[in-house]
């Protein structure tokens, strides 16, 4: 995928892209600090993607890239264990963090600091990584056509990695056949059937979507009554048990 169809809009990224972009040719160290799973490796990896990397919690790792590296990504910064005594003289270093890094250390190793914040808080961006799962899952899944994703089920408290979920998990529910449903009915009632009334606690299960759907469709209490072979006043009874408008 191309680089500017994955980074999104939001200005946080921007700048990001335009510091790096700005420095390329420079031996300057720049760090990004954001939360888990917002983008950051994915974006610096759009950028640079020949620059080797190391993980900043392997200590010997590291000290070996550093000396055989001109240029180099350092993932999970915060886990340095001596980050005072790296050595990025005439050096290109990006530094990914996961959280905040003592400020002194900061301001000695790094000339460019950037902040890129949970994904909640860029909504410019939720699009262009929709579009890239979404493409991601069809092709795993063989799968060509349309899903209707509901922003009240995209899930965002992880950032991307919840969001990834989501939209995996979107496509398998919305293809499942009868077959495959039942199946998933039946290790549900399995785990969950039980107590005095469980017929009765479970029936919503399958009449609650049922109606919902059919309203959706058919937009008539009056056609879906016929679709579904009762008469009006059981719908109603029904749609208004389950407080379906």
């Amino acid at each position: 995928m191309a680089t500017e169809q994955l980074i999104g809009e939001s200005e946080a990224l921007r700048q990001i892209v335009r510091g790096l972009q700005l420095t390329h040719s420079l031996f300057v160290s720049s760090i990004i600090v954001g939360p888990p799973a917002t983008g950051k490796r994915t974006l610096v990896r759009l950028l640079l993607p020949d620059t080797p990397e190391v993980n900043g919690a392997d200590d010997e790792a590291l000290k070996n890239a550093l000396a055989v590296e001109n240029e180099l990504i350092i993932l999970n910064f915060e886990s340095v264990k001596n980050p005072e005594q790296l050595d990025f003289q005439n050096k290109r270093i990006i530094a990914l963090a996961n959280r905040e890094i003592h400020p002194r250390v900061m301001d000695e190793k790094f000339a460019f600091i950037y902040q890129l914040p949970p994904l909640k808080e860029r909504p410019e961006d939720i699009d262009a990584f929709l579009a890239h799962f979404l493409s991601e899952a069809k092709e795993i899944f063989g799968y060509d056509g349309s899903i209707d994703l509901e922003p009240s089920r995209l899930d965002l408290s992880q950032n991307l990695r919840s969001l990834k979920a989501s939209v995996y998990r979107e496509i398998l529910l919305q293809n499942m056949e009868a077959e495959e449903i039942e199946y998933a009915l039946r290790h549900f009632f399995t785990r969950n059937l039980e107590g005095n009334n469980a017929y009765r606690e479970y029936l919503g299960i399958l009449e609650r979507p049922m109606l919902q759907a059919g309203l959706q469709r058919y937009g008539s209490q009056l056609k879906l009554s016929e679709i579904l072979g009762i008469n009006r006043n059981t719908l109603r009874k029904k749609l208004h048990e389950y407080r379906i408008d």
